[in-house]
């Protein structure tokens, strides 16, 4: 392949929206491109890794946990640190076939779609209670529906599902924005004595998480009730680390997939008023709207896998032990799967979009995300019969979460 290899690295590009110019180029040229890591914000240059672009390659690269292993050098870009890493490969993300599948077993007898279904009632009063707070006659003409709206959305429905104490629930967010906005100057935590910085997912900087997690286990043994941390606190299956890497993985990952998607799909609806039209008048089925919507904008932009051996994709030859990053935003606009792909197209069927990825780690809270997102959005209808822009909405710079920091609407 000929042409110049575009960077996809730069945690810096993401801040100004997705470089799908650059997604594009990829995909039509280079679809496993090595990529370089350099010194960037603070943090050390990486050796670089393969950046994958194609729909059928990232698929095979999820779906293949024996070639492509999470367990070797875990799931995000940047390498941890080596004496980090047997710690950071506790986690269910970071583990390969079986005993991923054994975890998954154990925490899916908690996230049941009965429970899910249950809070559809509770999940619905939220939405119209933020919403009418935030849109309704006494509001402002132009508003923030991250600040105002979204992010308690999330947090507070996922705090009811865990069984999170109402006392304590902002704890959730501040360990979310901690761990998720890490690369964003606005967000990261620095170094308190100026020296480098310490990785969010460090065994040193989740002690207090886990340490919450360890005191909301032993109350739920002392006071259960009918919610995911009371059955994993109580699952005799389960070691005492694994429910820490549990709360851990369920709060920030269960938290930040809604949290961006959520405004990531409103932002799409009011920069395309016809297609809201059609979404709040009930011409276009909503949970395929969803879909769509999540495909145009995957809470998820990258996961990464290491090679366990020798092999080739697309053409390339991966060494054992090479890096492979896999881009969703750039498999869910690839033109050999989605015609028209950056049209908004609500009734948009097939629509196998790999954001909540795919094969063995295919998102567990999925379920529950789907049913957020659809009653967001109904809600959403009914509260503002208008709904545009007042200005781009502020990206969050990462190259791992397609986060929204600021989405500012009018309703007119």
């Amino acid at each position: 392949m000929s042409g110049a290899v575009p960077d996809v690295f730069d945690p810096r590009l993401y801040g100004h929206g997705v470089p799908h110019d650059r997604y594009r180029v990829l995909r039509d040229r280079h679809p496993v491109a090595w990529q370089a890591e350099p010194a960037v914000l603070g943090w050390p240059e990486g050796p670089g890794f393969w950046a994958v672009t194609r729909h059928a390659d990232v698929v095979r690269v999820l779906k293949d946990a024996r070639t492509y292993s999470s367990f070797l050098g875990a799931t995000q870009i940047r390498d941890p640190d080596p004496a980090d890493l047997p710690f950071i490969r506790g986690m269910m993300l970071n583990q390969d076939p079986p005993s991923h599948g054994r975890l998954r077993r154990l925490v899916s007898r908690a996230f049941t779609p009965r429970r899910v279904e249950a809070f559809e009632r509770s999940v619905r009063e939220r939405a119209a209670s933020l919403l009418a707070k935030a849109l309704g006659p006494d509001g402002a003409d132009t508003v923030d529906l991250v600040g105002t709206v979204t992010d308690d959305y999330a947090l507070l429905n996922l705090a009811d599902l865990l069984g999170v104490p109402e006392s304590d629930r902002g704890l959730m967010l501040h360990w979310t924005r901690r761990v998720i906005g890490y690369q964003d100057p606005d967000e990261a935590a620095g170094s308190a004595d100026g020296g480098p910085l310490v990785n969010p997912r460090s065994p040193s900087a989740l002690a207090d998480m886990f340490a919450y997690a360890d005191e909301l286990s032993a109350y739920k043994r002392a006071h259960p009730a009918d919610d995911i941390m009371t059955t994993l606190a109580t699952d005799p299956d389960l070691t005492p680390g694994e429910r820490q890497m549990f709360f851990f993985l369920l709060t920030i990952a269960g938290n930040d997939t809604v949290r961006s998607a959520a405004p990531g799909g409103v932002a799409l609806l009011a920069d395309d008023p016809s297609a809201y039209e059609r979404l709040r008048s009930g011409r276009a089925d909503v949970p395929t709207a969803v879909d769509e919507l999540l495909r145009r904008h995957p809470p998820v932009l990258t996961f990464r896998r290491t090679a366990a051996r020798d092999t080739t994709l697309a053409g390339t030859r991966i060494a054992r032990g090479d890096k492979v990053v896999v881009f969703h935003a750039s498999a869910n606009h690839d033109e050999r799967v989605f015609p028209d792909p950056f049209r908004l197209d609500l009734g948009r069927s097939p629509n196998p979009h790999v954001s909540f990825g795919d094969g063995p780690h295919v998102c567990l809270g999925a379920h529950f995300a789907r049913l957020q997102l659809r009653v967001l959005h109904e809600e959403l209808g009914r509260a503002a019969p208008a709904l545009r822009l007042a200005e781009p909405p502020r990206q969050l710079v990462s190259n791992f979460i397609n986060g929204i920091k600021e989405l500012r609407v009018t309703r007119s």
